[in-house]
């Protein structure tokens, strides 16, 4: 009879299509947190129903570094409709800077797309904080994709760090975290500024980047921590199981 409910239930969770590899060093993380809240959520040996189209992350970034946002929409579009034939339910792109070609990729398929700002922002809402610090990538961090959906869907007050520490954090998750590597030196540089962002009024911060959790611990704030992989993948579990039948 146990195996007769498992399998109902089994049959009952919607695939994840995971539009991942920007960097796969995060990716990695994508793939563990969704197993691991699919299992706390079901128990037993449940495991997340998931498709995953991993992108050559070179590629991109050059395109990012051209300017030519039009071409990354469309080799992400392709491959979100790729996943869609697959039999994917839903889309989640394991990236917080590529959410800037987020509606061609959602406009290339039917099925629902998880945006990750809006996920993080619900975390932060439920939390009763509105002031809070961003940090990302300079494209997350500088351009209005990200912050103005913070600002004027959800209604967020956001700050980001100075120019010079806008610089340290693009270039610490291109030249170490997308490397898989961890130094200690650029976790302090971190601490000190979350430390500023919480002097000029930041209530909270958010790690706008699925490779800064690599390196910052809530142990490295005096405030909390929104870690959007963690939120997007618990976001992206909810709505995979929200049929299931517990």
């Amino acid at each position: 009879m146990a195996l007769t409910e498992s399998s109902q239930n089994t049959s009952s969770m919607k695939t994840i299509g995971l539009l991942g590899g920007m960097s796969w060093e995060s990716t990695i993380e994508y793939y563990r947190l969704l197993n691991e809240t699919v299992k706390a959520e079901l128990g037993g040996l449940h495991s997340a129903k998931i498709l995953m189209y991993s992108v050559d992350f070179e590629e991109l970034v050059e395109l990012k570094h051209k300017g030519d946002w039009g071409k990354i929409g469309r080799i992400l579009a392709e491959a979100a409709a790729r996943l869609e034939t697959g039999g994917a339910d839903c889309i989640v792109l394991a990236t917080n800077t590529v959410h800037k070609v987020a509606d061609n990729i959602s406009m290339s398929v039917k099925i629902p797309f998880i945006h990750i700002a809006d996920a993080t922002a619900d975390a932060v809402k439920q939390q009763g904080i509105q002031r809070i610090g961003l940090l990302g990538t300079r494209f997350t961090m500088e351009e209005a994709f990200y912050k103005d959906r913070l600002i004027h869907q959800h209604g967020l007050a956001v700050q980001v760090p100075n120019s010079e520490s806008r610089d340290f954090v693009h270039d610490v998750i291109y030249d170490e975290l997308c490397l898989g590597k961890i130094r200690d030196q650029s976790r302090d540089r971190f601490r000190q500024i979350i430390t500023d962002l919480i002097n000029s009024g930041a209530e909270a911060i958010i790690l706008g980047c699925t490779e800064i959790g690599l390196l910052v611990r809530p142990e490295d704030s005096t405030v909390p921590l929104f870690d959007t992989t963690v939120i997007h993948t618990r976001a992206a579990v909810e709505w995979a199981i929200q049929s299931v039948e517990r």
